[in-house]
């Protein structure tokens, strides 16, 4: 059992660590499992839940947000990258599946950006390869070549 000074000053600690940037669950489990005890972690991220500082699906949705405005990606490397954050498969796939036509849209004009970055110095198939190899859709490739 812990005290209740115990629980505020470990939350302070925990809070401090999400309000610098948004976290996921999963994070925030590895990052306190070795100084927190467990039961007291658990109530720490329950809490927290509780008052939407920690919400993965907003996550998600906010980390996409990001990745649409800032990089070209395929949606298999988005996957990727909140999957290795410890969002929950379910949660990532439910996301893509409800936006998909807007993602289709961005991994399209992603493989259209790369496309012509490295036309300069590649050949077409290489850059197919390339692109396919980074996990874009032949369909959503060709759309772009055309």
């Amino acid at each position: 059992m812990y005290t209740i000074e115990k629980f505020d000053k470990e939350k302070t600690r925990v809070l401090r660590y999400i309000l610098y940037k948004k976290r996921t669950e999963q994070e925030i489990r590895n990052k306190f499992s070795k100084t927190i005890e467990e039961n007291l972690l658990e109530d720490i991220i329950e809490y927290l839940k509780e008052a939407g500082y920690i919400n993965d699906k907003e996550y998600i949705e906010k980390t996409i947000n990001n990745f649409i405005a800032l990089k070209n990606l395929s949606i298999r490397e988005i996957q990727y990258k909140l999957a290795n954050k410890g969002l929950k498969r379910n949660d990532i796939e439910n996301y893509i599946y409800e936006n998909r036509e807007e993602l289709e849209e961005y991994e399209t004009k992603s493989a259209s950006n790369i496309i012509y970055k490295k036309s300069t110095t590649m050949e077409l198939e290489e850059i197919k390869q390339y692109l396919l190899k980074k996990g874009y859709k032949m369909e959503n490739i060709n759309k772009a070549i055309e």
